[in-house]
């Protein structure tokens, strides 16, 4: 039997979660999409190239953390900051929809899931999602929401182990003088 919650909302077993985890880690990939990655990785010194074979692999598994981790890091890398915030987005949505949490990070809250505990892979995909989120909000001029994520992941992680602090003390420096 799948545990329930309170108001009676299904919530992942023990069993789903480590499948799920799994999943982050490449398992569940279809072959030819793992096949697509790596090539995109060893394509990486030509863009185009590189960005087909992983827009070939989102396109065989479009909602696989493996791919959207590959396009996340190919256009930070690449400098595409815009880009890559669109697929920290849709990491953040993924991550929140594997974590039975709002689909608006806004709204979560630190008792949502185990954000406490790092070795817990599911609440720390979401975290480091919100903070991929966070510092490209930043890089890219949106300062007030990339604040409001920092606030966010404080909250969350109380104990900063993904270093959101640093983040903020970026955010605080903005704009001082660094003559004085």
């Amino acid at each position: 039997m799948v545990p329930a919650t309170e108001c009676g909302e299904r919530t992942m077993s023990a069993a789903e979660q480590a499948l799920l985890a799994d999943a982050l880690l490449g398992a569940g990939l279809p072959a030819l999409a793992e096949q697509y990655l790596h090539r995109a990785g060893l394509a990486y010194q030509n863009d185009a190239v590189a960005e087909q074979f992983l827009r070939n692999a989102q396109a065989l598994a479009p909602d696989h953390a493996a791919v959207l981790i590959g396009l996340y890091r190919f256009y930070f890398y690449k400098g595409r900051l815009a880009e890559a915030l669109e697929i920290a987005k849709l990491c953040l949505a993924k991550a929140a929809r594997e974590n039975d949490l709002p689909a608006d990070w806004r709204h979560v809250a630190a008792g949502d899931a185990m954000f406490d505990r790092y070795d817990d892979m599911l609440p720390r995909f979401f975290l480091f999602s919100l903070k991929g989120y966070a510092y490209l909000q930043m890089r890219l001029g949106n300062l007030a929401e990339g604040r409001a994520a920092v606030m966010k992941l404080l909250q969350l992680d109380a104990s900063d182990k993904i270093g959101a602090k640093v983040l903020l003390g970026v955010l605080d420096r903005i704009g001082q003088d660094d003559d004085g």
